[in-house]
């Protein structure tokens, strides 16, 4: 392996695959021909994981630790995980390889945009939760999230694209939300599904997408 080999985790399989072909497309952009991105995939059974989350436990770290342990017989710098919420409690667990890390990320982007005030889509955990919130805080980033019904429906929507269920009227209804928001705020997309299926809009930052450019620069160092 190089010194800079980057291993992606395989979890959902829509998930999973988003990232195979947004990595691949962004280094044949950077690189051209038929270039396609250098990585080890490592898929493990996401029902196993996808039970216990969203919430850290220590169930779940258990069920993590062998699929890193076994990762590191790769000799990879770097890690991408295609799971936002996912994050949360890999950060509680002792990870010898640097994670791609969506929230760092996600930050400085923020900073570099100088913007102070961004609201955050994701599952309902995620936008109940004080995980991004707190940690974009911590940086003088406040964060706005959607009303009840207005989660509810994101929500429906990350569930859907999950499931391959998505509808026009569905996503007509995500798209309306999505270009309101976008006319005051800077969006953060902060669930998978929802970078599978977005709008193209300048006022949506995207985790995955940041994630994915960042494991181009990682690797070709």
């Amino acid at each position: 392996m190089s010194d800079n080999t980057l291993v992606v985790l395989g979890l959902g399989s829509r998930s999973t695959a988003f990232y195979l072909q947004a990595l691949n497309k962004e280094y044949n952009a950077k690189f051209g021909g038929y270039s396609t991105c250098p990585l080890v995939l490592y898929n493990v059974n996401f029902h196993a994981i996808n039970t216990l989350l969203p919430k850290p436990s220590k169930a779940l770290k258990d069920v993590l630790q062998p699929s890193f342990s076994a990762i590191q017989s790769f000799q990879a710098s770097h890690v991408l995980i295609p799971n936002i919420t996912l994050h949360e409690t890999v950060d509680e667990m002792l990870i010898p390889q640097q994670i791609i890390h969506p929230i760092h990320l996600t930050i400085n982007a923020i900073k570099a945009k100088q913007i102070k005030k961004v609201v955050v889509f994701g599952s309902i955990y995620t936008m109940s939760s004080n995980y991004i919130k707190d940690a974009l805080n911590a940086h003088n980033i406040d964060v706005l999230v959607p009303n009840a019904s207005e989660m509810k429906l994101i929500d429906t929507v990350r569930q859907a694209i999950y499931n391959h269920t998505e509808t026009d009227d569905l996503m007509d209804s995500y798209f309306n939300l999505c270009n309101t928001y976008a006319l005051k705020h800077t969006i953060v997309l902060a669930c998978t599904e929802l970078s599978i299926i977005k709008p193209k809009n300048d006022a949506i930052l995207d985790m995955a997408q940041l994630q994915i450019e960042s494991a181009i620069k990682a690797i070709n160092k």
